[in-house]
């Protein structure tokens, strides 16, 4: 199955869209996989970095980006959106994955350029918890622009940046 999230919870289908960020790109109805879909356990407009640790992730990047926690992946969303998360009821749509191709393996995204109808909807709350239990460890700051910086002045590779154009300036 794939997925989509949304804070709507009356979708009914799912029509191709254009990405604001991704100019020229056709438009697309957007998924992700279950293996990934822990980086949209968070409001839709929530600014969100994900550090995911690999095999090719070097040392001196471990050291920078994980420190001493031993987690695989880690979330750092800023302080001021704390209670929105906790408070949050994100619903997830599921769709069979006949139609879509894979379009970022790394990201588990998945398109569309069909309209697509769902085959079922799950409202899924406690997203705190939902992450902890993945074993993703969930940190906050008061600002992501200085791990941005870091990240981007670095050749780390494990990482997604979402909704950055919320982030506190």
């Amino acid at each position: 199955m794939l997925y989509h999230f949304s804070e709507d919870p009356a979708i009914e289908l799912f029509i191709p869209r254009e990405k604001q960020n991704r100019p020229g790109f056709p438009a697309v109805v957007w998924a992700i996989d279950e293996e990934h879909e822990f980086s949209y356990y968070f409001p839709r407009n929530c600014p969100r970095i994900v550090c995911r640790r690999s095999p090719q992730t070097s040392p001196g990047n471990v050291e920078r980006f994980f420190g001493s926690s031993p987690a695989e992946i880690i979330v750092t969303v800023e302080s001021d959106w704390y209670a929105r998360i906790r408070e949050q009821t994100m619903y997830r749509y599921a769709f069979e994955e006949e139609g879509f191709e894979l379009m970022d393996r790394t990201a588990g995204y998945y398109i569309s350029p069909h309209t697509v109808k769902p085959v079922g909807m799950k409202p899924m709350n406690h997203l705190i918890e939902r992450l902890l239990e993945r074993g993703i460890e969930l940190r906050f700051t008061s600002s992501l622009v200085p791990l941005r910086e870091a990240i981007l002045a670095s050749d780390f590779e494990g990482f997604g940046i979402h909704r950055f154009q919320y982030a506190k300036q």
